[in-house]
């Protein structure tokens, strides 16, 4: 089993569409990349902490590979919007990339390098690229949200269409 660790926005969402590619095993909803220990989703959401929503990507490299992963990443979230997607503003939600396997970095930048030449984007990626020094899990009720409120406004409005997307791009 291998990981990557993703921020591109509210965690909500991009947990939803991992939950839904094949070799993946487990998607939890946390936070990296800050200043402080064991952070709370009010810290987090005040955008002081340095933290990012993140999710821990946990999968099976026999049956996807983090090129694969890369690639939706990159599809279900803007990565030239600097420190925003959509109306969720602020450095808590910027467009990131935590490594555990410095390998992984290679694959990363080309991916990055790819993306940028093929000129998928209008303007530049501002996604950053860092080995991760901890990840912390959110609480509880941040764990498959989504799954647990489909119902809800957000969860329609905002998450379903990315779940809408990911299915358009396994066909």
């Amino acid at each position: 089993m291998k990981s990557i660790i993703l921020g591109g926005g509210c965690f909500w969402c991009i947990e939803a569409v991992f939950q839904q590619v094949s070799g993946v095993t487990n998607v939890t909803s946390g936070y990296a990349g800050g200043s402080i220990k064991n952070p709370t989703y009010r810290e987090v959401c005040n955008g002081l902490t340095g933290h990012v929503e993140v999710v821990k990507v946990e999968y099976d490299e026999s049956q996807v590979s983090l090129k694969e992963l890369l690639e939706i990443f990159f599809e279900i979230h803007d990565p030239t919007s600097f420190d925003r997607q959509g109306a969720d503003v602020g450095t808590q939600y910027r467009s990131i990339i935590f490594y555990t396997d410095p390998e992984d970095k290679h694959t990363i930048c080309e991916t990055i390098t790819e993306i940028t030449n093929d000129k998928k984007f209008a303007d530049p990626i501002v996604t950053l690229v860092k080995p991760l020094d901890e990840f912390y899990p959110a609480e509880d009720y941040h764990q498959d949200y989504y799954n647990n409120n489909k119902d809800a406004p957000y969860c329609a409005l905002v998450i379903s269409p990315k779940l809408e997307k990911l299915k358009k791009l396994q066909h």
